[in-house]
């Protein structure tokens, strides 16, 4: 499944973006001797500090970034539930309650009908045999 199937992609690319202007700044610091001006650290441009940051950053953004794209998908996957009552077996949409024929009517523009399946019908027959009256004798 694709975390943009799930609406969660604009999530992962804001993700990407915070994480590259974070890179980004790393090396702008660097370049400028940010940590010079401001620790009096050497004036010389440090490979290994920028490039040690930089891989930090890149492995805490593939963490995030699978540990987000996993829970969209779990989300993603709770969403197709369908929430219906127990009881009266009212189905929960958008913070309303509908009935069956109401909620797909609305969802799908379908109209819908009743009917009765095999299983029902059976158990249906089998009372309505053991209820029925016997016609009097003639």
């Amino acid at each position: 499944m694709n975390a943009g199937n799930s609406g969660g992609e604009p999530v992962l690319r804001r993700a990407a973006f915070g994480f590259s202007l974070v890179i980004l700044l790393t090396w702008v610091a660097e370049i400028i001797r940010l940590p010079h001006l401001l620790y009096g650290e050497p004036p010389a441009f440090l490979w290994s500090r920028v490039l040690l940051r930089t891989v930090v950053m890149l492995v805490i953004w593939a963490w995030v970034h699978f540990a987000a794209r996993r829970l969209l998908r779990r989300l993603h996957h709770l969403e197709e539930f369908l929430l219906v009552c127990s009881w009266c077996r009212k189905v929960g949409h958008e913070g309303e309650w509908l009935s069956m024929e109401e909620y797909f009517g609305s969802k799908f523009s379908t109209a819908t009908t009743h009917g009765i399946c095999p299983a029902c019908s059976r158990s249906q027959l089998q009372q309505h045999r053991a209820t029925r009256v016997s016609p009097p004798p003639a």
